[in-house]
C-alpha cells in the first residue's frame, strides 16, 4: 500500500491520497462512515453458534475460507455442495480442529437441495452459506439458496449478475452479494467509484490499458477489474470489459511479476492511463499473493450478514463496501 513519484508526470498509485505538488495531481479517498468499534465481547456474541456451508470444497480457496471461518469460532457443517466429478468428502483442517465434509456434487440437484434443507432444519437462522464455486454455478446455487431460504454469501464471480441480484431481492433473503472480498481493494474500488461520481469526465481523451492474471483455474474475467472499468468508464474514458488482458498462463505472469509460489493462487491487477500525446501517465495497481486477505473478508461478511439476520434488519440485500462503511471489518 505504497505510493511513489517517479517525475513530474508519471503518478504511480496505491489505496492512500497521493498528492504531487508540482503537478496538482490528487486521487481522493472518501471518509468512510464507520460505527465505533464493537468491544471484543460483543463480537464473540455475535458469533456464536454460527454455522458455515462452504459451498466449494475441496477447492483451494474453499479450504482457506474454512480454515479462516474455524479460527473465527464458526462451526463448519459436515456437508456442502460441490461441482461434478469431485470426491465423496473433504476433510478440512486447522491447527487441533479436523472436520470431515460431505461433499453434494452438482449432477445431484435432489441431493443438493436435500443437504440445504437438512443443514437449516438443523441450524435455523445460525445457517449462513458461503459461494466459491464456478461461474457457472452462480445462478443454479443462488436460485437454491433463495428458494430454501438461506442466508448466502456469493464470493463466486461470472454468471449472470442482473438474474442473480434480481432473484436474490425478490426472494427477501439475507445476502452479500460482491466480486472482491479483500476489504483494501474494496476500499480502492468505492475510491474511484467517488472520484468518477465527483468528477466525472476528468480523464476524456485518456487511453486505458488494463491486465489481471489469476491462477489458471479462475475460468472468468476478474470482477474486480470489471468494476473498476465501469468506474473509468464514467470518468470519461472510453473502454470495454472485454478488452480487458487476462493472463492465466504460467510464462506471462512471471513475466507480469508474480512470484513463481503465488501461481496457484494469486490477483494481480494493472490499470494503466495515458494522456494522448503520451506525455502523462498513470497507474493503479494492487496484486495479492495468496488468498488470505480473501478468506478474512469472508469471514467478516459472514460475522455481519448473521448479525443483520438477527436483528431482522429491513435492509438484506448487502455488498462489501456495506460491511466497510458498518465498520464490521477487522
Amino acid at each position: 500500500m505504497t505510493h511513489s513519484y517517479s517525475g513530474p508526470t508519471n503518478l504511480k498509485l496505491g489505496l492512500c491520497d497521493a498528492v504531487s505538488q508540482r503537478k496538482q495531481l490528487i486521487v481522493y479517498c472518501p471518509s468512510f462512515v464507520a460505527a465505533m468499534p464493537e468491544e471484543p465481547s460483543t463480537k464473540r456474541q455475535r458469533c456464536e453458534g454460527i454455522v458455515v456451508m462452504m459451498n466449494g470444497l475441496p477447492g483451494a480457496m474453499g479450504h482457506e475460507v474454512s480454515q479462516e471461518c474455524i479460527r473465527r469460532g464458526f462451526t463448519l457443517a459436515p456437508v456442502a455442495m460441490t461441482g461434478p466429478g469431485m470426491p465423496a468428502d473433504c476433510e478440512v483442517t486447522e491447527g487441533s480442529t479436523k472436520v470431515k465434509v460431505r461433499l453434494v456434487g452438482s449432477g445431484d440437484a435432489a441431493g443438493q437441495r436435500a443437504a440445504l434443507e437438512e443443514m437449516k432444519k438443523a441450524h435455523g437462522d445460525k445457517l449462513v452459506i458461503i459461494d466459491f464455486t464456478h461461474p457457472t454455478a452462480v445462478n443454479p446455487n443462488a436460485n437454491l439458496y433463495n428458494s430454501v431460504g438461506v442466508p448466502f454469501v456469493m464470493g463466486t464471480t461470472g454468471g449472470d449478475r442482473d438474474a442473480l441480484m434480481k432473484v436474490t431481492k425478490e426472494s427477501g433473503v439475507y445476502a452479500v452479494i460482491a466480486p472482491n472480498m479483500a476489504k483494501q481493494i474494496v476500499a480502492l474500488q468505492a475510491t474511484m467509484a467517488t472520484m468518477a461520481r465527483d468528477y466525472p469526465g476528468a480523464f476524456s481523451g485518456y487511453t486505458l490499458e488494463v491486465t489481471e492474471s489469476h491462477q489458471k483455474t479462475k475460468a472468468d474475467t476478474s470482477g474486480t477489474a470489471k468494476a473498476m472499468v465501469g468506474s473509468f468508464n464514467d470518468l470519461g474514458v472510453a473502454y470495454e470489459v472485454d478488452q480487458i488482458k487476462m493472463l492465466r498462463d504460467e510464462k506471462s505472469q512471471i513475466e507480469f511479476g508474480v512470484p513463481s509460489s503465488s501461481l496457484n493462487g494469486h490477483a494481480f491487477h494493472t490499470y494503466t492511463l495515458s494522456s494522448s500525446d503520451g506525455s502523462t501517465e498513470f497507474q493503479f495497481k494492487h496484486n495479492v499473493a495468496g488468498r488470505q486477505i480473501y478468506a478474512e473478508g469472508v469471514a467478516d461478511a459472514v460475522a455481519f450478514l448473521a448479525s443483520k439476520v438477527a436483528e431482522r434488519s429491513e435492509q438484506k440485500l448487502f455488498n462489501m463496501i456495506d460491511i466497510l462503511r458498518a465498520g464490521a471489518m477487522r
